[in-house]
């Protein structure tokens, strides 16, 4: 497996995402309380399947013996980072922060992307964290270019977050994504001096993650053998893009789903 798209592979991957961001921009807007996350996954099949494309989460085992993922869109709320169920007995509530997490396939090639949701009236300091994850994002994406490390991604997030206290989630990282769900490199958000000296080179193409929380970042599985919660309790939030590197910096190849246009 390459880590190195070709540039007619990275126009698929552009095509596919831009349909993500789409789709995901819908969700998004839909998520207000007394929605059925549920009805959000049934969406995402739907408008998935109307695309030409196929959800790339939907039956994703993580190894054999695991039990297969069973939507295409992750809905984590409040307390829960990543990977959250949705089903019928779960609905958004007013005060809830909500993570959606989505992958696609299209092309035979694979796009990923995530934002979160302040549902109704929440604390000033929730508020900020949404805020802050998805700065720290931004932030890391200025980190990206041909001839950086990938551990400049990592500093740039930690740099941005550390200072204002938040838990940033080591267990997790982001990925190289395109071929497959998770490719190598991974990518922390934070400084990680074991971690192998990747060097980015132009047509990698990567999905950066930030995982923020407002206590510590240490985390835990629940018994459904996906959700994963933060193992104090204290609010999550989490933001992600796929990107196509570049000789003097990146393409966005999962444009924003909170900002028409981009």
């Amino acid at each position: 497996m390459s880590l190195i798209k070709t540039p007619e592979e990275i126009e698929k991957l552009k095509e596919g995402g831009k349909i993500l961001s789409t789709i995901l921009r819908e969700i998004r807007s839909m998520c207000i309380a007394g929605v059925s996350t549920a009805d959000m996954d049934m969406l995402a099949r739907k408008r998935m399947e109307e695309a030409g494309g196929m959800p790339s989460f939907l039956g994703y085992r993580i190894s054999p013996d695991d039990t297969p993922y069973s939507g295409a869109l992750c809905v984590s709320m409040n307390d829960e980072v990543v990977h959250g169920l949705a089903h019928p007995g779960r609905s958004i509530s007013d005060g809830d922060i909500v993570g959606l997490d989505i992958g696609f396939w299209y092309k035979g090639l694979c796009t990923d992307m995530a934002t979160t949701v302040v549902v109704g009236d929440v604390l000033e300091k929730e508020q900020e964290l949404v805020h802050d994850t998805r700065e720290s994002l931004v932030r890391a994406l200025g980190a990206v270019k041909h001839g950086g490390m990938v551990s400049d991604i990592g500093a740039a997030v930690e740099d941005y977050l550390a200072p204002k206290g938040y838990g940033i989630v080591r267990d997790l990282v982001g990925h190289g994504v395109g071929h497959a769900v998770h490719e190598d490199p991974a990518i922390p958000n934070y400084r990680e001096p074991s971690a192998p000296r990747v060097r980015l080179q132009t047509g990698m193409v990567i999905a950066i993650e930030p995982m923020v929380t407002l206590g510590g970042w240490r985390i835990r599985q629940k018994d459904d053998g996906w959700t994963i919660v933060t193992a104090d309790g204290s609010k999550a939030a989490h933001f992600e893009v796929t990107v196509a590197v570049t000789d003097d910096g990146y393409d966005l190849v999962t444009p924003w789903p909170d900002q028409a246009g981009d």
